[in-house]
């Protein structure tokens, strides 16, 4: 009976206009409008029909007070416990919603109080109500810290299990955060990551995979029991669990020899290296997974090839190719700062430093965007590379105007023109010196706009030249196709010849850039120019 009237009353003091006697900071009254709330709060526990009176009352105060002074955070806060604390039924569902987005605006300000509610708000992960469950979902992420990081993951990962579909990505992604930051131990957060993507399924992100994949490689003591847990779960279930898949196999790939090898702390035996087989063959042989995931397991059956012992063929390719990977650079999920959800990459580009197969648009500092060109070489193994020539695809890169050409990966073609023709000097320099023999297109040919560049590279010095390994960049304008050289040692006294192919449908005027790198009594030389002096008159 008395419900009603304090509601009345609680009403008439939200609703009233501005009195001086009992205004503080703009709030009629606070003292007696939070005695009323807590009343109302004793009043509703376990009791539907008292719950209900106060329904609306309690939404209108905790839509409608002004956060921006302490008054009003007092009077919000006591909203928020009675709407936790009396009878919740269908009908209170709103109010509740409003109680979690409110302790979700508020948490920042005084984490400690509504740290006294956790078990309240972990208990709304289970309500009917996806509004209810998903502001619950951010309110738990919210409370986390180092103290209760074990058992408000733990409830976060009961959850993942049972949650919704839409729920599955941004929570199993929030718990790497929320690990990352966190957690107490390495041991605990690689068990965590392991138990998220058992529980998320295809759901799982791909900022998950590849922060899980990154932990391992930086927790060297722990490899061996991860790749044998992993091993485990694939041995279990592959059923809708793609990305864990994808770990699993990679785990085993990189660290095959230690899983079959790795301490248990139970009676079960590691695995031997036919068991570990059969998994495999479970992955490639079924339907479900996808496309990238039998890559994954593909390219690891090629690294286990190199740590499983019963494997004979081709061991001298296998140990460079199929080395085990360093720790991988820490790009995190949010970024170097936990706090930071959506890091964003770095603007300048990464330049890579190869003496054998450099990067060719290293030429031009643009980062690697095309691949190197490669100078034949003898196999041992049978196979030849093709013979037919590859066209230049310049891309939408200009040389010009701050871009370059690709350059054209060459093809086998090692003629030798004998005639003489119109020649200048490209370069010379310590030793080495290049020639460009200018072979015009002749009058009725099928390709009249194609100049043919007969390269002549001579080594005058008293040192064989080893590694040589010459290239050239065009403007968008031109087409270039280059290819394969004599050879990539030059001996003293001796040369290297290489043909290159220019088309000029635009009748430009022709500028090359050239790059060469070569090793001489050891020492690695790179040098670069840019050739500019072609005659004006060879596509007239």
């Amino acid at each position: 009976q008395i419900v009603p009237n304090l509601v009345r009353i609680l009403k008439n003091l939200i609703l009233a206009g501005y009195s001086p006697e009992h205004d503080v900071s703009g709030i009629s009254d606070p003292f007696l409008q939070v005695k009323i709330l807590k009343l109302l709060r004793v009043l509703g526990i376990n009791d539907v029909d008292t719950s209900e009176a106060m329904n609306d009352i309690l939404a209108q105060v905790a839509t409608n007070t002004e956060t921006s002074k302490n008054v009003g955070n007092t009077i919000l806060y006591e909203t928020v416990l009675s709407i936790m604390d009396i009878k919740s039924e269908g009908g209170l569902r709103n109010i509740r919603y409003v109680a979690l987005n409110t302790l979700l605006r508020t948490v920042h300000v005084d984490s400690a109080a509504v740290q006294r509610h956790r078990a309240t708000v972990l208990e709304c992960l289970k309500d009917p109500d996806v509004s209810i469950r998903r502001r619950a979902m951010e309110l738990s992420f919210a409370l986390i810290n180092s103290q209760n990081v074990r058992t408000m993951t733990k409830e976060l990962v009961n959850f993942l299990e049972k949650a919704d579909p839409e729920f599955k990505a941004p929570c199993s992604s929030s718990i790497v955060l929320a690990t990352e930051r966190y957690a107490p131990t390495r041991r605990w957060r690689l068990d965590t990551l392991l138990k998220v993507l058992v529980a998320a399924g295809n759901y799982v992100r791909d900022d998950v995979i590849s922060s899980t994949i990154q932990l391992i490689t930086e927790s060297p003591t722990h490899q061996g029991y991860v790749a044998l847990q992993l091993y485990r779960a694939l041995k279990e279930d592959l059923q809708n669990r793609q990305p864990l898949i994808q770990v699993g196999v990679w785990c085993m790939g990189e660290y095959g020899d230690l899983l079959t090898s790795a301490q248990t702390d139970d009676d079960l035996q590691p695995p031997t290296e036919e068991e570990v087989i059969e998994v495999y063959q479970r992955v490639l042989w079924s339907p479900q997974n996808t496309v990238t995931t039998k890559q994954y397991a593909l390219m690891s059956l090629m690294k286990l090839s190199t740590r499983f012992t019963n494997t004979i063929s081709h061991n001298h390719l296998r140990a460079g190719l199929l080395e085990r990977m360093p720790p991988l650079d820490d790009g995190g999920t949010g970024g170097k700062d936990p706090n930071q959800l959506n890091g964003e990459a770095d603007e300048e580009p990464v330049m890579t430093n190869n003496t054998n197969n450099q990067d060719l648009l290293d030429l031009l500092g643009l980062g690697p965007l095309g691949p190197p060109t490669i100078p034949a070489t003898e196999n041992n193994n049978g196979l030849q590379p093709p013979a037919m020539p590859t066209p230049l695809d310049n891309g939408n890169l200009d040389f010009l105007a701050g871009g370059e050409g690709l350059f054209a990966p060459p093809v086998t073609d090692n003629v030798i023109l004998e005639k003489q023709l119109p020649q200048m000097t490209a370069y010379e320099k310590d030793g080495l010196r290049v020639i460009f023999g200018l072979e015009t297109p002749s009058v009725g040919s099928i390709n009249p706009d194609t100049l043919t560049i007969h390269v002549t590279a001579t080594n005058n010095t008293l040192s064989s030249m080893t590694d040589f390994l010459f290239q050239v960049a065009v403007p968008r304008t031109f087409q270039l196709q280059m290819m394969s050289p004599s050879g990539t040692t030059i001996l003293p006294s001796g040369r290297v010849t290489q043909i290159i192919k220019v088309s000029n449908p635009s009748k430009n005027t022709l500028k090359m850039k050239v790059r060469l790198s070569y090793v001489i009594d050891g020492t690695p030389v790179n040098d670069q120019i840019e050739v500019n002096n072609f005659p004006v008159d060879i596509w007239d």
